[in-house]
């Protein structure tokens, strides 16, 4: 659960194709969401996870979301769940491990994300950063809602290196080629407008994803990362790298770079740049706490508003007790949505997390 204000400078925000969003501040709101999660196994090494999920009204439930709702500046935990309180089957799939070190997953209703792109300081918006484009490589991903497809996981010889892959169809489940396609990036509708076309598992918005890691310990980690694929029959390739490095038991730093083409959007050929990077502190005055700082830059376009934008926040994670963690966190955008006449955005947050 969150309560969340926050506002801006200036006379008014615009989109990144100059429409106006407000020209005054947003009202304060409190948000949630909730999940059950089920986690069945049928032989001892296997796992079938079932998911239910339901939350408030998407991005638009923070001043965040509402002011700057393309470039990853909404709340993570905000667009994962249903719009209008609907409660859904958020996740359904089945993970085996046919050999040692060897393990696949394959759903009707998976998260790309879920498989690649991890970051033990920068990744789970109800335990560390909030910001979306902060959770994941922003431009990596452009399906990161429901889809269907399989995934791997290999760690050869339980060595330093593991490799990881996936593919994933958006609205596998319809046949047709009619409507918007669901299930990707606040930043794809931006760039396709008019997006549509073939549906179902081998249709033509579908997206693989192929990383490799290498650790050789639990204080450093390197993730090469290549995603591709097609957006309502239009190429993406995108290129990503993601490391993390604990360099004593309270400090560390992290961070995510991606360099990608996107083809035939409303803005030509464009070829977008991402970055953000960070200082983490575990156990900060407490066991089990966690705070941390970053900044990024989430959509480095120059055929797209004036500006670049850029965005910070920083969080402190406070375990109350084993099944309550609160965290006040503030988020400052500047440029919103690559508008240079754009005030800066700053908003505040308060997220509280049960969990049983």
């Amino acid at each position: 659960m969150t309560v969340n204000a926050g506002g801006f400078d200036g006379e008014r925000i615009i989109s990144p194709t100059g429409e106006e969003i407000t020209r005054s501040d947003p009202n304060p709101t409190v948000a949630y969401r909730a999940l059950v999660e089920l986690n069945t196994s049928l032989i001892g090494t296997d796992q079938l996870k079932i998911v239910f999920d339901t939350g408030s009204d998407a991005g638009e439930d923070n001043p965040a979301g509402f002011l700057e709702p393309s470039f990853g500046s909404v709340q993570d935990f905000s667009v994962s769940p249903p719009v209008d309180n609907q409660f859904i089957l958020d996740l359904l799939y089945y993970t085996f491990e046919p050999f040692k070190n060897f393990t696949v997953s394959v759903g009707p209703n998976i998260r790309t994300i879920s498989y690649v792109d991890r970051n033990s300081y920068a990744y789970l918006s109800f335990q560390d950063f909030s910001t979306q484009a902060f959770i994941n490589n922003y431009i990596l991903a452009p399906l990161n809602g429901p889809a269907a497809g399989a995934a791997i996981d290999w760690k050869p010889g339980s060595g330093p290196f593991s490799v990881r892959a996936l593919y994933a169809a958006s609205d596998a489940a319809n046949p047709g080629d009619e409507g918007f396609i669901p299930g990707v990036a606040l930043f794809v509708p931006l760039l396709y407008p008019n997006g549509g076309g073939n549906q179902g598992l081998f249709g033509d918005t579908y997206q693989g994803t192929v990383e490799l890691e290498y650790a050789p310990s639990k204080a450093f980690a390197l993730r090469l990362q290549y995603s591709g694929g097609e957006l309502f029959d239009n190429r993406y390739d995108v290129f990503g790298v993601n490391f993390e490095f604990t360099l004593s038991p309270k400090f560390a730093i992290f961070g995510r770079y991606g360099y990608g083409s996107y083809n035939n959007t409303a803005f030509g050929d464009i070829k977008p740049n991402y970055w953000m990077a960070g200082v983490a502190f575990p156990d900060l005055f407490t066991r089990g706490a966690l705070a941390g700082i970053a900044a990024g830059q989430p959509f480095i376009v120059s055929e797209i508003g004036n500006a670049t934008q850029t965005n910070f926040e920083a969080f402190y994670n406070f375990p109350v007790s084993n099944n309550i963690q609160v965290t006040p966190l503030i988020q400052v955008i500047t440029n919103a949505s690559n508008q240079e006449a754009n005030g800066t955005i700053v908003t505040g947050t308060l997220r509280t997390v049960f969990s049983f």
